[in-house]
């Protein structure tokens, strides 16, 4: 099931990520639920999601502290 919802938040992340006050919103949301090794891979998905995307480039900030 905990898979499950890391599915879920990269599935919201991409839909939001014509906006990046709204995408570090839903990434903070995203870091605060999800476990550890979840956010481990998030991170690493998040590198090549925003690889294109240098508008969003400052939100992997957020989850590098965490």
């Amino acid at each position: 099931m905990p898979r499950a919802m890391l599915d879920y938040t990269k599935t919201i992340l991409q839909k939001v990520s014509f906006d990046a006050k709204l995408f570090a919103k839903e990434l903070k949301k995203a870091v605060s639920r999800l476990l550890p090794n979840e956010i481990e891979e998030l991170k690493i998905w998040l590198q090549g999601f925003i690889l294109d995307k240098p508008e969003l480039q400052p939100t992997l900030l957020l989850i590098n502290y965490k």
